[in-house]
């Protein structure tokens, strides 16, 4: 059976109700110093607002290294209410030091396997995505290794990847390493930010390939782009792709939570909804809300014999090594 992989276990899809397919609740990387994510008490507000909005699940793509906080995204889960999914992946390497690559490159592809079977760190928290950021030029040296390392974890797992893209990313470029390269059928992925582009042609080109988009919803760190987000959605629907659209809020400082002026989770709720509906009726609205999340981050777990989850890459050695002729 499908099932979505949340902090506090699995649950069926159909549990995740309303969902912010993308966002942060915990973020800290040196691109954006003093703007960072770090305290509990603002999260748990966040949550609550969304909470109070209707939302029932978040999906945090805080990827390994950038201040995930996963020990405490239980409580905060229970607390509110909210389902919350964890990230394991990476970031573009500019989010991170040359030495920490150079330590995690070698064995990326047996940490994300293991941060999805067994739990992050010592947190016995499980990821239920994996997370890779590439580079607005395409796909780099680093980008594509991290890639590669996704996909096996996808083939071992059966996790949804989801990918962070920039403004000038080709979507066809991702497809192919992920896709064509990796083996990851492209119902498996979720490319994040497509409605940065000038245009709507680069989303239309991804949807075409099959895979999900998450679209933001407002945000102060991209207020010139946010008016794309509306008139991309229309057209994507209005091309057949309405099964394929997911809508996230990506708040990634402090100013963009709702608790301090900002839009926050909720405001994909509070304005993203009702816009929607007006401009393509509540069908389409719970489509994008509801029943998309609920078939792009589900999975088809591997367990064993008891039940249990299991590690299949302690039960398929042939696996091991892939990835690990990094110079």
């Amino acid at each position: 059976m499908s099932a979505v992989r949340t902090v506090r276990g699995d649950v069926a899809p159909e549990e995740l109700g309303v969902c912010d397919a993308h966002d942060h609740l915990f973020l800290r990387t040196p691109l954006l110093p003093g703007e960072e994510l770090d305290n509990r008490a603002a999260a748990g507000a966040e949550l609550a607002a969304f909470a109070d909005a209707g939302g029932r699940s978040l999906v945090q793509w805080t990827p390994h290294g950038l201040g995930r906080r996963a020990g405490l995204l239980p409580a905060l889960s229970a607390r509110s209410g909210v389902h919350l999914v964890a990230a394991t992946g990476l970031h573009q390497a500019r989010h991170h030091s040359p030495g920490h690559l150079r330590r995690l490159l070698p064995d990326l592809d047996e940490l994300f396997v293991r941060e999805l079977t067994e739990g992050i760190g010592g947190t016995g928290v499980r990821a239920g995505v994996v997370k890779v950021g590439v580079p607005p030029e395409g796909p780099d040296p680093v980008a594509r290794h991290v890639l590669a390392a996704a996909a096996t974890a996808h083939r071992h797992t059966g996790a949804p990847v989801v990918v962070h893209t920039e403004a000038g990313t080709d979507p066809r470029a991702v497809v192919a390493e992920l896709c064509d390269r990796g083996g990851v059928p492209p119902a498996r992925v979720v490319l994040g930010h497509l409605g940065r582009r000038p245009d709507a042609t680069g989303l239309l080109e991804a949807l075409r390939a099959g895979v999900f988009a998450a679209l933001d919803g407002p945000s102060r760190r991209h207020a010139a782009t946010n008016g794309h987000l509306l008139p991309f959605l229309t057209a994507a629907v209005d091309r057949g792709h309405v099964g394929q659209l997911l809508l996230g809020g990506d708040t990634t400082t402090p100013a963009g939570r709702a608790g301090t002026g900002g839009s926050g989770a909720a405001g994909v709720l509070r304005s993203v909804r009702a816009a929607l509906v007006a401009a393509c009726g509540a069908d389409v609205a719970a489509a994008v809300l509801v029943a998309n999340p609920a078939r792009a981050f589900a999975a088809r777990w591997p367990v064993d014999a008891g039940g249990r989850t299991a590690a299949p890459w302690e039960r398929t050695p042939a696996g091991r090594g892939a990835l690990r002729r990094w110079p």
